[in-house]
This record gives C-alpha cells, structure tokens and sequence, in this order.
C-alpha cells in the first residue's frame, strides 16, 4: 500500500451534521459488525468522506472504511493482493475490467462529470482565465496560456489514473477540433508522467489551492466541493456526455507500458469485491443508487442517471435499488 497517496478514514455512526446536510433520516439500523471497505478514485475523496461515508455509517448501521487513489493505481493492488477493499468505485470501467473475473463480473454506472480546467484566483493569468470562463475570450486561447512559459500546469498520471488519461486526450482533442498548432499537444504535457506537472490525484487540488500551480486538471464535481474557479470546456472533448462516447474514442494515447487506451465517457462505476462482509458491501453501493446517495451526487456536481448494470451476478439487493 502507498501509504504517502492514501487517506484512510473509518466512520461508524457519526456526523448528525451531516446528516442533516443531506436530508437523511435519523432513524438508524440495528449496528452490524460488517463493514465496507471501499476503495475509490480520488476524485470521490471528498464526497465519499465528507458525506456518503459517514451518513451511509449512519443510515446503514454498518462501518465504512474508505481510501482514494487513482483508480488504475487501486486496480493493480488489488490484483497484486496489497490491499483488500470490499467495494471498488472508479472512473470508468476499464480499471474494473483489471479485476475480472476473479474477483467481479459486473459494475454499474450510475453518475458522471466533465473534466474542466480548475484555476487559482490569485495567479498572475487569473484575469484571463476568468474571461475566457466568461466567454469573453474564445476557448482556444486556454490553450496557448497552457503552453505559455512559465505557466505552472497541474494534471494526474495517465498511467494510474482516468483522469490523467482524459485530460491528456482532452487536450489532443481540442487541439484537433480547433485546428491548433499540433505542437500544443508536446508543448503543454511534455512527457507522458512529466515530472513538473504530475501529482497525485488526492494532492492535485490541494496544491493549486496552496498557489503551487496555475491551473490543473479537475472533474467538475471537485472544483464546484471546492469553490474553486474554473473553466468548462465543450460537450465534445471534455468526456462528460456518455452520448459522445464515439466522438471520445477518437482520441488515443500510449502509456508507458506501451498499451493503447481511447477515449471513454467519464462516468462513475462501482462494483462489489469478493465475500466478506458482503451485505455491507451490497448495501453501500446500493446506497448510492437510492434516492439519498442520488441527492449527495447531486448536491456535489455530478450528473446522475438511471443505473446502467453490466455484466453478470449483480446482487439482486443491489439491482433492485429504487
């Protein structure tokens, strides 16, 4: 386990305040000694400790136990044996798809949210990045400030993590669509996992609240839990719309391992890992889907949909969520 790029917190019927942020009943279940142990990507942090994970505790009468990461960094150890989550949320199916079949044979999609440039509001280029949120400045000038010397950039490692994945075919996309220079692509990014603008998925933000960066990349979600300023980017390459998913996987990218991977709808997908405390297991993600976990979605920036189930032996609690 790399402990330095995960959080760890454990809720058993805590936080009545926010609970009541979330509208949820205070009436909880006898207290179960299961627990979900959930690993999720790090983009859900926030959502998963500030709301869903205690309010679930609350709700359920069962504990929660969560960790974020990049979600192709939570895959492999899972499948190395480093760590042994109950419950797997990432963004995406194609790090679940990692774990099949031996440890699952089905996920469901049930949330998205768009990748847009978040910004600090202080930086020197905050001016003009705020007219180009604005739209007083058209959207193909963000990318020449992405390129500008000097301009600290902040974005994920597209071999560990979806995000880093969408935001480099993100740019690879705009820079197609808009008819760019094509030596933006090499010019913003650099190398693959460029050292001077790769972090952590769980630290991205918190350094560009700190003024260590410019701008980073961020799901929409984060940056509205955040307050922070952002720019949101069209339909068409920032990965939000599952009904684009062809134009999406237009854009391709080799990681260092030398594996092709495209484009795909950033959508949030969970599934259930193994047989221990499996009620726990069942009943978080089965959470997420009724109407309390929807209105937190909600409530945090994402789109939500009717649940979209693939593959085989879903828990009939879980696909029978309202």
């Amino acid at each position: 386990m790399k402990g330095s790029r995960i959080r760890m917190v454990v809720a058993t019927g805590m936080s009545a305040l926010v609970l009541s942020a979330c509208g949820a009943s205070t009436g909880a279940s006898p207290v179960s000694h299961q627990t979900a142990n959930v690993a999720y990507a790090g983009s859900l942090q926030l959502l998963n400790e500030g709301t869903i994970g205690p309010a679930f505790a609350k709700t359920s009468g069962y504990g929660y136990l969560g960790r974020g990461a990049g979600s192709f960094g939570l895959a492999k150890e899972i499948v190395a044996g480093e760590i042994s989550p109950n419950v797997f949320e990432s963004i995406g199916a194609a790090p679940i798809a990692e774990l099949e079949p031996s440890k699952t044979s089905w996920y469901v999609s049930f949330a998205a949210s768009p990748i847009v440039v978040a910004y600090n509001p202080h930086t020197s280029y905050a001016p003009t990045l705020k007219k180009i949120s604005q739209g007083k400045l058209p959207i193909s000038r963000l990318f020449g400030l992405l390129d500008a010397k000097g301009f600290l950039l902040g974005r994920t490692n597209p071999n560990t993590d979806p995000q880093g994945q969408a935001f480099y075919e993100m740019v690879e996309l705009a820079v197609r669509r808009m008819h760019l220079p094509s030596s933006l692509v090499t010019g913003i990014l650099g190398a693959l996992d460029n050292p001077a603008e790769v972090f952590s998925e769980t630290s991205l933000e918190a350094r560009l609240e700190a003024g260590q960066l410019d701008a980073a990349s961020a799901f929409q979600s984060q940056a509205i839990q955040l307050h922070l300023p952002y720019i949101a980017l069209p339909a068409a390459i920032n990965f939000g719309n599952p009904r684009l998913a062809k134009d999406y996987a237009s854009a391709r990218l080799t990681l260092t391992d030398g594996a092709v991977v495209h484009g795909v709808p950033l959508l949030v997908d969970a599934t259930v890992l193994g047989h221990y405390d499996a009620r726990a297991a069942d009943a978080f993600v089965r959470y997420q889907l009724e109407s309390l976990g929807r209105r937190a979605f909600i409530h945090a920036g994402y789109t939500v949909f009717k649940p979209i189930f693939v593959g085989a032996d879903v828990p009939r609690s879980v696909r029978n969520a309202d």
